[in-house]
Formats: C-alpha cells, sequence, structure tokens
C-alpha cells in the first residue's frame, strides 16, 4: 500500500492550528500526522490523494489561510521503528495503564499493561483525544459488559476494555491499514476474543451494547450517531470524542434528538470527551 506524504508549513505558530487541521484533513482521507519545528507531515493513502481537495480545503481553512504544503511518495519504511526514534515514548495513563511499543526497555509497572506497535494507525495515547476515553474508561466497570470501541485504530481502548473484564469487544474500523494493525495489537497483548470488523456505521449488526466509545471527527459523529442509539439500550453510555469544547452544543444537540442525555465532559488541550447515557 502506498502512501503520500505531504507536509504543511504554517504562518501561525499555535499548536492548536495544527490539531484543526489534521481534524479538517480526516475528511479527505488522512490517516496519521506528526508534528515537528518545521511544521506538521500528514500520511495519505496514494490511491485516495485528491491534490484539488486538499488545495480547497487549505483555501477555506480560516485558522491560518497562508498554509502551504509540499507532497511527494512517502519511502517504505519500517513504521515502528520510526515512532521509537521520534514520537512513541511509553505513557502511563491514570496511574493504572501503561501504554508502549514492543521495542521498549524498562517500561513502568501498572495495573493495565498494553502493547501498541501502531505503524501508521491512530492511538497511541499521546493524543488528547485517546488520553481522555482512556481515563474516562479506566474510571468505568465495564466488567461483565458488552462494548463496542467505534473507529478503533491501534484497538488500543478496545484491548484496555477487555483487560477490564469487559464480556464482549467489538473493534470497528474503516481503514484497512488500522484494521490489519488492530489484528496485530490484539494479539500482542493476548486478548485474541476482540471481534474486529473492517467498516463503517455499515458493519453494526442487529446487536445492542452496553457501552459505546467513538474516538472520530465531528462531521462523522454527527452522521453515524443515530446508529449508535439504534445499537443502546435504556441505561446503555455513549463516549463521544474527537471534537472541541465549541463543538458540543451541535453534539449534544444531535445526541438529544436521539433520546441522549449529557451526563458529563473533561478537557485536555481544547479536545473533550463526553459521556451521554440513553433515557
Amino acid at each position: 500500500m502506498k502512501y503520500i506524504e505531504v507536509r504543511f508549513s504554517f504562518s501561525s505558530d499555535e499548536e492548536y492550528v495544527k490539531d484543526l487541521l489534521s481534524s479538517e484533513l480526516g475528511d479527505l482521507g488522512f490517516e496519521s500526522f506528526s508534528s515537528d519545528e518545521e511544521g506538521m507531515v500528514g500520511y495519505v493513502q496514494a490511491s485516495v490523494f485528491d491534490e484539488s481537495a486538499l488545495k480547497n480545503a487549505l483555501a477555506d481553512f480560516s485558522f491560518d489561510p497562508n498554509i502551504r504544503f509540499e507532497a511527494k511518495v512517502a519511502e517504505d519504511k519500517d513504521w515502528n521503528e520510526e515512532w521509537e526514534k521520534n514520537y512513541f515514548q511509553p505513557i502511563v495513563v491514570g496511574d493504572e495503564c501503561v501504554v508502549h511499543g514492543s521495542f521498549h526497555k524498562d517500561v513502568p509497572p501498572a495495573k493495565y499493561d498494553i502493547v501498541i506497535n501502531p505503524k501508521m494507525a491512530f492511538g497511541t495515547g499521546y493524543h488528547a483525544t485517546t488520553t481522555l476515553m482512556m481515563r474516562a474508561l479506566l474510571r468505568l466497570d465495564v466488567a461483565g459488559k458488552r462494548l463496542l470501541d467505534m473507529g478503533c485504530g491501534t484497538a488500543i481502548l478496545a484491548i484496555l476494555a477487555t483487560k477490564k473484564d469487559a464480556a464482549e469487544v467489538v473493534g470497528i474500523d474503516i481503514d484497512e491499514w488500522a484494521y490489519e494493525n488492530a489484528k496485530e495489537n490484539i494479539v500482542m497483548n493476548g486478548t485474541p476474543d476482540i471481534e474486529l470488523r473492517l467498516g463503517g456505521a455499515e458493519a453494526l449488526k442487529r446487536e445492542s451494547f452496553d457501552v459505546i466509545l467513538a474516538n472520530i471527527n465531528r462531521n462523522i459523529l454527527l452522521q453515524d450517531i443515530r446508529h449508535y442509539v439504534e445499537r443502546m439500550r435504556s441505561g446503555s453510555l455513549l463516549f463521544l470524542s474527537g471534537f472541541y469544547e465549541s463543538d458540543i452544543p451541535v453534539i449534544e444537540a444531535e445526541t438529544a434528538k436521539h433520546g441522549l442525555r449529557k451526563l458529563s465532559y473533561e478537557m485536555q488541550n481544547d479536545w473533550v470527551a463526553v459521556q451521554f447515557e440513553k433515557v
């Protein structure tokens, strides 16, 4: 699978501008991003890369109208080595869970030990939305419950839920690279009972869940909330992330239309995770 590597340079040095742009570019098929002193690098499959659509998106991006980009075919790399050298170091979440790569040494001990070799898939615990969802899951009693990890990426949340004794866990992701990476990660973590599916909301069956986690961009959430609610019972919980505090009113309006009530939310670096309950 060939990828296009796109380097973005900004006139603004505000970190939130990169976050906002990466969220927008998710709609264009971009799967992974990394930041450095020179700007940001994004990766998108060559088969879906649309330079004209990218130019239009940047022209409409009001937070920094002077973004420049250069695109090239990404060289084949050992992505685990790249993450080890440049981005991904062991992280402890909530004093209970440590996330690290199989290549890491001197990993701090924790109640829940999760091994993630991320390759190009989203979800190592470093992004605020992943951390927020992990914290919510660590506080939640999922023992004996049925849980859905929608947009599972590396399957980090599905793995954590399984280690917390969830009875059944389903992970769904629309990206084939993420799907294959998730399969590898669940084997490494000794959680082979996680059911993985490739697809979007259409991959949901006639089934119900006690807990649904969806860490996806705002537009996809607004489109698919109704499908999640159809798979919830009275008292089931829905945790949503992948958007900013300023987006909560539009998200809450959509969930209210489908019989959900907001219970609480937590914020980190302007990103939020919001908890809803089906009444």
